[in-house]
């Protein structure tokens, strides 16, 4: 395809062709003129003549018959014995009498070159989805963060240093198991993200039960509002919080209609377990925080980074925030 800068684009070579079939300029001269050979000037003026203007744009260079293609019957069982066996090219070859490099150019071709994108229990190709507006999924899911004891945990101060931050601040709280073992005790992070924006809310809170849920169910849809986004659907896990009569009775007062993931899969809400990585690796152990509550005031900062200025690989390189358009803060 031609980019808008290149020499012969479709404007270009309309002209091209216009001054010798229409004013009888020679190839030669026509070619001398645009900086390019007379074979490819003599090309253009006879697309023209065949097929006038539309003649100029593009095509593609795929041959019209590819007679060494691999049969279908092939293609299937190379497919049928990566999916099954999840072997690799030169076991499939093996198998199947063909060189180890046809395999590899057939399962690229199929988009199961990688093992990646195979489910490992199921052997099928993993299928990607994408909802075609923001608001017509969100997703809904709690991870959970170790609250960190006054003056550092042991990620970065070390396992002694830490075991000691960590009875200081059982002194300092008193809060201690029935062993009388220090207990920083957990933060559960509520999480919610558009599945088409990518567009995150998140807030921490101190258990994850229905009435906590729930709330935040109301606050996110709400917070969502505000950006012009209208929620229809909510896909959560089989948790008792989303599973409870009061989550779905909350659902149909907010008019969402509420979806759950297959039992023991969490593939299926994807994106918010990628999303917890990513939280993970750029807020919660991203730096030294010397207490809990330094974590916590760094959420929101975090929050808005990632939704307005973090490319997003999903995006083609873009913030989730240029998905949703014509917002006030959408430049900040």
């Amino acid at each position: 395809m031609s980019h808008p800068n290149a020499t012969l684009t479709p404007i270009t070579r309309l002209r091209l062709a216009r001054l010798i079939v229409d004013h009888g300029w020679t190839y030669t001269a026509a070619a001398k003129m645009f900086m390019v050979a007379a074979p490819t000037a003599k090309k253009w003026a006879t697309r023209y003549r065949d097929e006038g203007p539309g003649g100029m744009t593009d095509r593609s260079s795929r041959p019209h018959h590819s007679p060494t293609k691999t049969a279908p019957t092939l293609v299937r069982r190379i497919a049928r014995l990566r999916w099954r066996h999840r072997l690799g090219p030169v076991q499939i070859a093996g198998r199947t009498g063909l060189p180890a490099s046809t395999v590899h150019a057939v399962l690229v071709r199929c988009r199961i070159n990688r093992l990646s994108r195979i489910d490992r229990v199921t052997g099928e190709p993993l299928r990607r989805y994408e909802h075609d507006h923001p608001g017509s999924l969100i997703h809904v899911d709690v991870t959970k963060f170790g609250n960190i004891p006054d003056g550092g945990g042991h990620r970065f101060v070390g396992r002694g240093q830490g075991k000691r931050n960590r009875e200081a601040t059982a002194k300092r709280t008193g809060r201690r198991n029935h062993r009388y073992e220090p207990r920083p005790g957990i933060s559960y992070l509520h999480t919610v993200i558009d599945d088409h924006s990518r567009v995150a809310y998140a807030e921490i809170c101190t258990d994850e039960t229905s009435a906590t849920a729930i709330g935040v169910l109301h606050r996110a849809v709400a917070w969502f509002a505000q950006h012009h986004v209208a929620v229809e659907r909510v896909l959560s896990d089989n948790g008792s919080a989303y599973r409870s009569h009061a989550w779905h009775q909350a659902c149909a007062e907010l008019g969402i209609t509420p979806k759950h993931t297959r039992p023991y899969r969490p593939q299926t809400n994807g994106k918010i377990e990628r999303f917890h990585r990513t939280l993970a690796d750029g807020w919660a152990y991203a730096r030294f925080y010397t207490r809990d509550q330094q974590r916590r005031a760094a959420l929101p900062g975090w929050l808005h980074f990632y939704n307005h200025h973090r490319p997003h690989s999903a995006l083609g390189g873009h913030p989730p925030i240029t998905r949703l358009t014509n917002l006030p803060e959408h430049h900040i």
